[in-house]
């Protein structure tokens, strides 16, 4: 008999605590949603059974369903857990602007709800493009060979200043030699500049009295070289040696290069008050001390470029060959290299001149991802320019929609000159351009072209 008034007065208190927790959550409802009273009515029945084991006598089936059913209250509870939260809506702006209604979830319980949501559609990400190697090309032209305008400007304006100031420093220092006007020039002044690595060209030349020079071949002398010259004196017996003010530069009867450039690379890192132009310019000037030619480094605020002062021979006694004096090697250290860099810049214009073609830019392309390759860097303007030449004259399609054909070609014949160990040069056949490489070189350069042409993207 008490057992039973005990269980009477259990379902008496379940009766009160259920009608209490029916109140709270139908007033939750309408606070927190229908997630929050959930969650809030499953808290409450999981402390209610708590509560219950702890200060009563449970016969064996209660305990059995009680058990069960705080089990699958927590399970109920995780789930609710790991259903992602709605997140709340921003209030309108106005109010006669329209509220949107979440969208409900997939994994959430059904249930009845004050309001159907309107239903609304998943974005999906947007595809990645598919880029042809053209358009790569382009945007890789775009974004690491392109030179703003302004920096282009800059350029001139800093070479055309250090030019002006070295011209009054050679006047003060050897007003003995008679030295032309100091003109820059080069890529940047011709549209073929590719990055800081093209070197602004400041020609500085020496004034030769007609009548008591002459070329000598470079085939003509000791060295057998092709690509050089031998600036020889004569007249010797009409005017005498020390005649001419470049007679202190004589070896053996012929004007050093290498003499020359030994004087002028002292002087440039010596007596030349870089700092001081440096200033006056709003840049820093140092000379390159590490090189055997006379190269400046400028750093400015908006860019850094380099400077190579060249020592040249020009004029009616060389007839129109540019001379230039050059750190040559062996038997060739005394001769003048022959500059073809005018005559391969100008057959370049006039063949896009033509026909309104592209391979200025191809050039430009070829040389910005060889110098940041590490094998294709030992690859240089003069190797690249050659081949530009052998491939532009021929009568093919040279606009802008050929220019990824175009740039694949050049890599074969890359690579076919390698295999052959032959690159000769457009202007003169007899200079093999690849003679300064060893066959190991050659052979990683080959090599990187070989993976190149199998997939060029990962050149660019």
């Amino acid at each position: 008999m008490a057992e039973f008034s005990q269980k009477r007065k259990k379902r008496h208190d379940d009766d009160m605590l259920g009608s209490a927790v029916d109140f709270l959550l139908a007033n939750a409802r309408l606070v927190l949603g229908m997630g929050g009273a959930a969650v809030l009515g499953i808290a409450t029945l999981a402390v209610k059974r708590l509560i219950d084991k702890a200060t009563g006598p449970q016969d064996e089936d209660d305990t059995k369903g009680d058990t069960t059913s705080l089990e699958d209250s927590w399970k109920e509870l995780s789930l609710l857990k790991a259903t992602p939260r709605l997140q709340s809506q921003s209030p309108p702006a106005a109010l006669s602007q329209p509220v949107l209604l979440p969208a409900p979830l997939p994994s959430a319980p059904e249930g009845p709800t004050d309001a159907d949501p309107q239903p609304s559609s998943q974005l999906s990400p947007p595809a990645p493009l598919c880029l042809t190697f053209q358009e790569k090309l382009l945007v890789f032209e775009r974004d690491h060979v392109t030179i703003p305008l302004s920096h282009v400007a800059l350029a001139k304006q800093l070479a055309g200043d250090i030019a002006l100031e070295l011209q009054a420093y050679l006047r003060s220092k050897f007003p003995e030699l008679p030295f032309g006007a100091l003109v820059p020039g080069g890529p940047l002044y011709d549209g073929l500049q590719a990055g800081a690595a093209d070197h602004v060209r400041l020609l500085a030349p020496l004034v030769l009295e007609p009548g008591l020079w002459s070329l000598v071949p470079g085939m003509d002398t000791v060295a057998r070289d092709p690509r050089c010259w031998a600036v020889r004196r004569t007249q010797f017996e009409f005017h005498p040696r020390g005649s001419s003010p470049w007679d202190r530069f004589l070896v053996g009867g012929y004007l050093s290069s290498r003499v020359l450039l030994e004087l002028f690379r002292k002087a440039l890192a010596a007596s030349v008050n870089w700092p001081a132009i440096g200033t006056l310019l709003g840049c820093l000037i140092r000379p390159c001390v590490a090189s055997e030619e006379l190269l400046l480094e400028v750093q400015h605020e908006h860019l850094e470029l380099t400077v190579a002062v060249l020592l040249t021979v020009t004029g009616a006694s060389v007839g129109d060959r540019l001379l230039l004096a050059w750190p040559l090697e062996g038997l060739a250290g005394n001769l003048w290299l022959q500059d073809l860099y005018p005559a391969e810049a100008a057959r370049l214009q006039a063949l896009d001149n033509h026909d309104v073609g592209t391979r200025r830019r191809l050039l430009l392309l070829l040389c910005s991802v060889c110098q940041g390759h590490p094998a294709l860097g030992r690859l240089g303007r003069g190797h690249l320019t050659q081949v530009v030449l052998r491939l532009g004259e021929e009568e093919v399609e040279w606009a802008e929609e050929a220019l990824g054909e175009r740039f694949l070609q050049a890599l074969e014949l890359l690579i076919i000159s390698l295999e052959r160990a032959s690159l000769p040069c457009h202007f003169n056949p007899g200079v093999n351009l690849l003679n300064g490489l060893h066959e190991e070189e050659i052979d990683d350069i080959g090599y990187a072209l070989y993976l190149g042409l199998q997939a060029p993207e990962g050149l660019l």
